[in-house]
């Protein structure tokens, strides 16, 4: 045979997932988007079209349904955990399962009288994780997208590289604004360990991360960056590793001169917020001593 078959997956993606939960007259909101990626002993179905040991993806999604009416939604991590424990301990061909979640988050609506079941979706970030587990270890891997930060002040850049095509003037007082996309690591491995507390984990790298980021003077958003995730590691153990992807949102002054009108005052100026092109920090943060497995590209992460 001329040609062999590599890595190989399948399952069904992007199962929207909307649980509610009802206590009394105040509902809870859990909506996540699932996506079930599953692979062991499948060369049969590739080389010969058999299917004995294919699940069906639509089995796959079906389950995906059940499992949040079942046994309820308490985190993206935890049903992460329940679906990948399923799929690898009830089909003998799974050897391993790769969940992602994408998870929404909504707030509620306080309104008059008892009723509480009426929310708004929050405009801030979106919740990630991907579960992987292989029979015997697990890898989670959690983060969060499009979460936009800026600080009006405290921000310089400048004593960088010139060349003859270097245009950019140096900044001693600037705007530094990125839409923080971030993967960090636990180190829970295997069911010896005691599982976090995946709400509670979120909640303290979110805040670690944000107050990194107002209390850092800032020469360079590398710095910045660096900071970020040096305060998640040191200061949630459960954490080995965490890598960020930054676009540098730049703004720039506005030329107001044309109009007789001067811009950049005591009492503030106003800028030209920039979409493109933008400047992208990435970098990993590591607890010394840890190996970094967090891929390098995290469009699909």
């Amino acid at each position: 045979m001329p040609t062999i078959l590599g890595q190989n997956q399948y399952g069904k993606a992007e199962n929207r997932v909307v649980k509610i939960t009802r206590d009394g007259a105040t509902h809870h909101i859990k909506d996540l988007n699932v996506s079930v990626a599953l692979s062991g002993d499948m060369d049969d179905v590739h080389y010969n079209g058999s299917n004995a040991n294919v699940l069906p993806t639509d089995t796959t999604k079906n389950t995906v349904f059940a499992f949040a009416k079942e046994h309820g939604i308490e985190s993206a991590e935890q049903f992460g955990v329940h679906l990948a424990r399923h799929f690898v301990t009830s089909q003998e061909p799974i050897h391993r399962a790769r969940i992602r979640i994408e998870e929404y988050a909504w707030e509620r609506i306080e309104a008059s009288g008892e009723a509480r079941h009426s929310f708004v979706r929050k405009g801030q970030e979106t919740r990630l994780t991907q579960v992987t587990y292989d029979g015997t270890s697990w890898e989670v891997v959690s983060g969060l997208k499009d979460l936009t930060v800026m600080n009006s002040t405290d921000s310089e850049f400048w004593g960088y590289v010139k060349d003859r095509y270097t245009t950019l003037k140096e900044a001693y007082d600037r705007i530094l604004a990125t839409s923080v996309s971030a993967r960090w690591r636990f180190n829970w491995t295997d069911d010896a360990q005691e599982m976090p507390d995946w709400d509670a984990s979120y909640a303290r790298v979110r805040q670690h991360m944000l107050r990194a980021f107002a209390d850092t003077y800032s020469l360079s958003l590398q710095q910045t960056l660096y900071q970020m995730g040096s305060r998640v590691v040191e200061e949630c153990a459960e954490v080995d590793e965490i890598r960020f992807s930054l676009p540098n949102s730049h703004h720039f002054l506005v030329d107001l001169e044309p109009f007789g009108l001067k811009n950049d005052t005591p009492d503030g100026a106003v800028y030209f917020a920039s979409d493109r092109p933008y400047g992208l920090i990435e970098a990993t943060v590591l607890r010394d001593g840890c190996e970094a497995r967090i891929p390098v590209d995290l469009t699909n992460l």
